[in-house]
């Protein structure tokens, strides 16, 4: 699976926003430390952007912000063969990946948090989309033949699948193993629903957190309340 492959298995930009929602309250009920988390969601990241974000614990990460613009979202897989950082780049972002990428968010082509000190754009797959769109956007990019990822070269098959494979039973299996406990699938459901929490619930997922422990996150990812 390449980003082109991600690209037309995508939802569109709100449902995208209320599934990245879902997921960031589900792993802020699962692990009470930020650090330990995988999946965030700042709802408040300016006056008129949101950023869902993922990162493995390993050095991948993939960020997506969400404004009156549209989507823009970036992709990084440390040990792929588009990373600037490996032997076939030569310190660049790999060719065509930036390529097309609209004016309307040109200011993520430079921004800090997306970019190395030498002002790289630290990424290995992006892609767009404006609210007009019918469809995600990406640019133009030739994989390199070589190494061992050939299937998923450019990582946005492995660092996206919750993105693309939205269902219940997605992520209870992989925060199970993530997390190493059991999770529901009928709990996962309620969250990426967007069903106000109960304590019920939130005990079903994790007893050793109360709805009150989750105040905090529940304002930063903008989740629901009743």
């Amino acid at each position: 699976m390449t980003v082109y492959d991600v690209a037309r298995t995508l939802p569109g930009i709100e449902e995208l926003r209320d599934h990245s929602r879902g997921l960031a309250m589900l792993d802020a009920v699962l692990s009470p430390e930020w650090e330990d988390r995988s999946y965030s969601f700042d709802a408040h990241w300016s006056e008129t952007e949101q950023l869902a974000s993922m990162k493995d614990g390993q050095g991948d990460e993939y960020t997506i912000v969400l404004s009156p613009a549209g989507a823009f979202a970036r992709v990084f897989a440390h040990e792929s063969m588009l990373s600037p950082f490996g032997p076939l780049a030569d310190g660049q972002t790999w060719p065509g990946v930036l390529d097309g990428v609209p004016e309307a968010f040109g200011e993520y082509l430079t921004e800090p948090a997306f970019t190395d000190e030498d002002g790289v754009h630290v990424t290995t797959a992006c892609l767009w989309r404006e609210p007009a769109d019918t469809a995600w956007h990406t640019g133009t990019v030739e994989y390199p033949d070589a190494g061992d990822d050939r299937e998923d070269p450019d990582g946005s098959g492995r660092l996206l699948h919750l993105l693309v494979d939205r269902t219940p039973e997605a992520y209870a299996a992989w925060a199970s193993d993530y997390y190493e406990t059991p999770v529901a699938p009928e709990a996962v459901r309620h969250v990426l629903a967007l069903r106000p929490l109960t304590p019920e619930l939130i005990s079903a997922l994790n007893p050793a957190v109360t709805l009150a422990d989750l105040a905090e996150d529940i304002a930063e990812i903008g989740y629901p309340t009743a």
